[in-house]
């Protein structure tokens, strides 16, 4: 327990106490400013092993650097990963009818896309790379946090009301979150 080491980040805006054990073995924890360092300790504490098992297994594979993961490769890209999300998201809003403002593609290392609350939609470019199904999935959930900005019961209504198979689509996509560590 001694050698476990972590980074702690406090955020105002959390609700529950996080670990993230990143692909090089870095454990960060994160956790809401009004949870005390002795509880923050005990959930650690309590998920020591796990912890521990996470960074055994990055150890244990080879780290997987997919080509693309640098920027002259997005900066090749960027243009065509905009022309293709500007045309997915122009055709797949005919049936929502929402408006949005800017749209940012971007080389995101664990997004796949984003929605602030001034309406603009950020997307990884990386999008286009994707089987088109999924790409689309990416594009309707996010274009959908226009009018949900949340993951209640209301929002997966509306994205399953043009992708009635997205817990589907959701479960495809871990299989290329690689694509972006």
């Amino acid at each position: 327990m001694a050698d476990l080491n972590y980074t702690l980040k406090r955020y105002r805006r959390s609700r529950h106490i996080r670990i993230c054990v990143h692909s090089d073995g870095r454990c960060v924890v994160t956790a809401p400013k009004y949870v005390s360092q002795l509880e923050i300790l005990r959930f650690v504490r309590a998920k020591s092993l796990w912890i521990k098992k996470q960074q055994d297994d990055c150890r244990a594979r080879p780290r997987y650097n997919p080509p693309g993961h640098n920027r002259q490769h997005y900066l090749k890209h960027k243009e065509a990963a905009r022309e293709f999300i500007l045309g997915r998201l122009s055709a797949l809003n005919k049936f929502y009818g929402l408006i949005y403002h800017r749209v940012a593609i971007r080389n995101q290392k664990y997004l796949w896309g984003s929605c602030s609350r001034q309406g603009n939609l950020n997307f990884n470019y990386r999008v286009m790379f994707l089987p088109p199904r999924v790409a689309d999935y990416i594009i309707v959930h996010e274009l959908c946090h226009l009018r949900e900005s949340n993951h209640s019961p209301r929002f997966w209504q509306l994205v399953a009301k043009s992708i009635p198979n997205y817990l589907a689509m959701r479960k495809d996509l871990r299989h290329y979150q690689k694509l972006l560590m």
